[in-house]
């Protein structure tokens, strides 16, 4: 063997070992580090231990617009509309129902003022037929009692002023043809002076309030004489 072919074999060994000892240390830093794979392998673990987020979270549910949402808005409006003009019409009707409250309250209210004197005149129309029937009487009698009779007379007189100031008028009959709604009658007579069905005698003065009948008048009503014989020939 020649010395060329030994410095190559030389060479060729230095090499070998050299490699040897550039892969020793990796294997040493390996063996330095023995928890990393560990640690690799416990990560792998958890991942697979976490839940899949994905697959068990649900979407919540989201209610889909009308398709056409110009429709869906008119059709809103629409009953908006309709709403307010029922409302509009509610509100009329109970307007004029109110109106119609007020108007008749006030002319139950006018008609208790008008009538609301109407019992006690009533109780006061006897005082009065019998002031009527003094002075009747007091017709014949002397001059020394004639100051008797004029202040029954002037009494008479005050107390029908008082009853015109309340609306109370007597009904005026006797010439008058009969009115079953203001006159009662109590007999007839044959009369010449008055055509039949007429009043010829009131015995009782009737009244009236506010044009409503408060008490008829008692009267006697004429009837036509019957023909006799001789006047038909």
């Amino acid at each position: 063997m020649t010395d060329k072919e030994i410095n190559k074999d030389q060479t060729e060994t230095e090499e070998l070992g050299t490699e040897d000892k550039t892969e020793e240390p990796d294997a040493e830093e390996r063996a330095e580090e023995p928890g990393t794979d560990e640690k690799t392998e416990e990560g792998a673990e958890d991942e697979a231990d976490e839940p899949d987020t994905d697959e068990k979270t649900e979407e919540p549910d989201i209610e889909e617009e009308p398709a056409d949402y110009s429709e869906a808005l008119k059709t809103k409006i629409e009953a908006a509309e309709q709403e307010s003009r029922e409302s509009h019409d509610r509100l009329l009707r109970v307007s004029a129902e109110f109106e119609n409250y007020k108007k008749r309250s006030a002319r139950e209210m006018e008609s208790f003022k008008k009538f609301a004197n109407e019992s006690i005149i009533k109780e006061l129309l006897p005082v009065v037929d019998n002031l009527e029937r003094a002075i009747d009487s007091s017709a014949n009698l002397k001059d020394a009692d004639n100051g008797i009779a004029e202040g029954v007379n002037m009494t008479l007189k005050e107390i029908l002023k008082v009853f015109e100031k309340f609306g109370i008028k007597p009904i005026e009959s006797i010439g008058e043809a009969f009115d079953p709604s203001l006159h009662e009658a109590v007999m007839q007579e044959e009369s010449d002076e008055y055509p039949g069905n007429s009043v010829l005698r009131e015995l009782q003065r009737g009244y009236t309030i506010h044009d409503r009948l408060l008490r008829p008048a008692m009267v006697i009503v004429s009837k036509a004489k019957p023909v006799s014989e001789d006047e038909n020939e």
